[in-house]
């Protein structure tokens, strides 16, 4: 819904009965809900700040206002002090005035320092207008991009504005070299991806050498293409042609490039290096080698440094190479799971590289690290002002054995007085799709059901690349079973381990997490005692048999596609969700969605809420709430967002009987 103002009224008005419904049956918790938002809230640092990335003579960060629902884009000369000579780019604030909806998808300042071209969502849809500030002189340019994806790059001399646009089927397929300062009308096409399976999208090396076109598809194959930054208006040289199954990225340093990737069988990736006037395949020769298991996850070059981010037995580390010596060392922590995230900057001549860490009981730190040094420096940890004391809770990690030999990981995060006899409801969140690894990280909401005396946990299921890349290959296509098994192989073997007990977990996954949600509500709704369903990926059939989607042809190489290949469509039949309600006791159900959700459109949650009543024989209620203001991401406010994340709990901890502390 790119116009929710054309919404047909009488749908309108069945979403509206919907969440009405919703609200009456929840009405006993309503003072509940009210207690979790604020509790939410209380939780943020109403004036936090990120710590200032260096560019040249500048530092650039975004900071929050007291009270201020959006961020506000800020720069300061890079050793000033910040209440002084700050420089607001752009006041999220302000410019949401009277909008229902306001999202920054993207910001990006030309290397002279002196335009910011930003890219704003107003309705939710993910359709994005470019527009471009000048900085000295603090006004909007006239010339605004519309129906943009959101990535953009400048170039060298900032003159030249290459970004990417969506069609009308929300996909991106075309980008286009804008001059600033001209009518966008006058925007010349530098590519256009023919294939509606693919993604593409435009980014720059650290160096700032090369403007970057990416095209790849859901899965597992790439293409790149060069543009010089010093000459914009130059043909996209080609890297190595697109072949199935075969993924890459590169990045320069002097005269060769750095190519991530996975040719030559290496499934967990390997690192090659090829000279930079000969990039063909052939002349690629591996630097750091493949090791099966453990994936190399991102690289991030510096001058003087290789960095990069490997994941192995469901635990991130970062290794550093010395490109003069190739002596490698490696960052990593002790806790039984935890989270390391790289946080890129500006500049590439530093020998200081930036990341994070955080655990489920431990707030997220952000460290400055000197890569010849070896020295750390603490520049920012995540304060919850309400108080959060770490030693207050227990952190685990264990493996459930699945009926296959495979290892499934669980995090568990629970208080240290919750007795573990198996009295204690529990809330299982599971995703298992597209290759994204669940991270064991902090989030200062889940302790509103921990407090409560609920065992938080997570499930890191095959479809996921937490066990590294086969753990993506065995949880898709003809084997994405795996995923819904794992997930009930995880809640059976906490069930035995006293962590909980059956009939008292509360599973929770959104987007393809609820497409899990919803397979095993149907394989196994004896072991939960409620479903948490958000924006929920579960008319698997019909969703991927409509080609006018925006994901539908990019996700056939995740599902398999069911226009064309009958084993795919028999394939999915077994598992999709709605396909799959049978007359059973179904647990609780809560399925919520959005409006102007351009990925899981709204009308599948209220179609599985439905299908699910008429064929539920227990006395459990199936609800649906539908936010008419917001599209996959809920609403977009930091506040208002807690809503909704009140809204999830307050039905978990009513069904589960915590509802009082």
């Amino acid at each position: 819904m790119r116009s929710p103002e054309t919404l047909d009224q009488g749908i309108r008005k069945h979403l509206e009965t919907e969440n009405s419904y919703t609200s009456s049956y929840l009405k006993p918790i309503d003072s509940l809900r009210e207690e979790l938002a604020e509790e939410l809230k209380a939780r943020i640092k109403e004036d936090d700040f990120s710590v200032p990335k260096n560019d040249g003579d500048w530092a650039y960060y975004r900071r929050y206002t007291m009270g201020g629902q959006y961020p506000v884009l800020c720069r300061r000369p890079r050793n000033a002090d910040v209440a002084v000579d700050e420089q607001i780019l752009i006041d999220g604030n302000k410019e949401a005035e009277g909008e229902k909806f306001f999202s920054i998808g993207g910001a990006v300042h030309s290397p002279d320092h002196c335009l910011l071209a930003a890219a704003i969502d107003r309705k939710g849809s993910e359709y994005y207008t470019i527009e471009i500030r000048d900085l000295k002189n603090r006004t909007t340019l006239p010339d605004l991009i519309e129906n943009a994806q959101g990535d953009m790059v400048f170039s060298a001399d900032g003159k030249m504005l290459l970004y990417t646009v969506l069609d009308d089927n929300h996909r991106p397929n075309r980008i286009y070299r804008h001059k600033v300062g001209q009518n966008s009308t006058k925007d010349t096409l530098i590519y256009e991806e023919t294939d509606p399976g693919f993604f593409i999208g435009v980014s720059k090396t650290e160096s700032g050498r090369f403007i970057l076109i990416n095209a790849h598809d859901h899965s597992d194959t790439s293409e790149v293409w060069l543009i010089d930054a010093q000459i914009p208006e130059a043909e996209p040289q080609l890297i190595s042609k697109r072949n199935t199954g075969i993924s890459y990225d590169i990045c320069d340093h002097g005269n060769k490039f750095f190519i991530r990737t996975n040719i030559d069988g290496a499934v967990d990736f390997k690192i090659s290096e090829a000279p930079i006037d000969n990039l063909t395949a052939e002349n690629w020769s591996d630097i750091v080698p493949h090791r099966p298991g453990c994936l190399i996850r991102s690289t991030l070059l510096f001058k003087k440094f290789l960095v990069r981010l490997e994941r192995e037995a469901a635990l991130p580390r970062i290794v550093i190479r010395d490109l003069l010596t190739n002596e490698e060392h490696t960052i990593s922590f002790d806790e039984e799971a935890y989270d390391l995230t790289l946080n890129p900057g500006y500049e590439y001549s530093t020998t200081v590289i930036r990341f994070a860490y955080s655990s489920p009981k431990t707030p997220q730190q952000i460290y400055d690290y000197d890569m010849a040094t070896r020295q750390r420096i603490l520049r920012k940890e995540q304060e919850v002002p309400s108080g959060h004391d770490p030693e207050k809770y227990v952190c685990r990690r264990i493996m459930a054995p699945s009926r296959d030999g495979a290892e499934i990981p669980v995090t568990i995060l629970y208080h240290k007085d919750t007795p573990i006899d198996g009295s204690a409801a529990m809330l299982l969140y599971g995703y298992g799709a597209y290759g994204y690894a669940m991270p064991a990280a902090f989030s200062p909401n889940v302790f509103s059901l921990v407090d409560r005396g609920m065992i938080y946990a997570i499930a890191h299921i095959r479809g996921g690349t937490d066990g590294g890349y086969s753990w993506y290959l065995n949880g898709k296509l003809k084997k994405k079973e795996n995923t819904f098994l794992d997930f009930i192989t995880a809640a059976e073997y906490l069930i035995t381990k006293n962590y909980t007990a059956k009939g008292n977990i509360v599973g929770q996954g959104r987007s393809a997490g609820g497409m899990l949600m919803g397979a095993v509500a149907n394989m196994r709704p004896d072991l939960f005692k409620g479903i948490l369903g958000e924006v929920p990926f579960v008319d698997v059939i019909n969703t991927m048999s409509d080609r006018t989607l925006p994901l539908t042809p990019p996700e056939w190489v995740e599902w398999g596609n069911p226009i064309s290949d009958e084993g795919a469509f028999k394939n999915m039949v077994s598992y999709c969700p709605y396909t799959n309600i049978i007359d059973q006791d179904y647990p609780h159900v809560l399925a919520t969605g959005g409006l102007t959700d351009p990925r899981v459109t709204y009308w599948e949650p209220v179609k599985w809420a439905a299908k699910l009543r008429h064929h539920n024989t227990s006395d459990t209620k199936i609800l649906c709430w539908i936010n008419m203001e917001a599209g996959h991401g809920g609403a977009s406010g930091r506040f208002d967002r807690l809503e909704e994340v009140a809204l999830s709990y307050g039905f978990a901890l009513f069904i589960t009987g915590k509802a009082e502390r």
